[in-house]
């Protein structure tokens, strides 16, 4: 351990802060100190927030984004088209590409990408929702915004062929995000770009 202080609710705390990704030890040492400078009652709050989030957060029925009622603000919203659905892996994706201006439909957040050897299949994420949805509400155009990494690639195959036989359009983003990054780290003009100048699927297959 890189703390050696002598009490085990600090410690406790530091522990629970290390393990969320991207922070360390070191990092999380400081947080606490920090924490520990505030007035108790801010601490209570502290916790308090993350308490009320674990209980009641929700996740949209629709599209699955995070969500204060059954259907979130997206979807409900009747100035966004129903005809265009962006698939996405998280809802970082969702918050990037809504920094864009540029996507007026809806989207479908899957919670992940195939990933055989993270054991993560097609039934393990949002896929059976989409096609679902898909053959219920039979929209025009179905954009994969997933990841241009070999996982994200595969995802987006999976689904090709699930509904290939359908009349509806599978584009993809342009590959002006580049190989093997993250759509949430992109920068908003080259994927509201990616967005704007989106190609169909089937000219992708070509390419490999």
């Amino acid at each position: 351990m890189m703390h050696q202080i002598s009490s085990s609710p600090f410690n406790n705390a530091v522990e629970k802060l290390a393990s969320l990704p991207g922070i360390g030890n070191k990092t999380a040492l400081r947080l606490v100190l920090q924490l520990l400078n505030r007035d108790p009652q801010e601490i209570e709050e502290f916790g308090k927030a993350f308490i009320t989030l674990s209980e009641e957060i929700q996740y949209c029925n629709s599209c699955h984004n995070i969500s204060d009622t059954t259907i979130c603000s997206l979807c409900a919203n009747p100035s966004r088209s129903n005809d265009i659905i962006c698939v996405v892996e998280n809802i970082l994706d969702v918050i990037a590409i809504e920094r864009t201006n540029q996507f007026q439909g809806k989207f479908h957040v899957l919670g992940g990408i195939i990933s055989p050897m993270e054991g993560i299949g097609p039934s393990d994420i949002k896929i059976p929702e989409l096609i679902d949805r898909i053959n219920i509400n039979k929209p025009k155009e179905i954009i994969m915004a997933l990841s241009t990494t070999m996982e994200g690639d595969a995802t987006n195959f999976y689904i090709y062929k699930k509904i290939v036989h359908l009349d509806i359009e599978l584009t993809t983003i342009a590959r002006g995000v580049g190989i093997g990054d993250e759509i949430e780290y992109t920068d908003e003009l080259t994927l509201g770009r990616s967005l704007l100048n989106r190609i169909p699927f089937k000219n992708t297959l070509a390419l490999k």
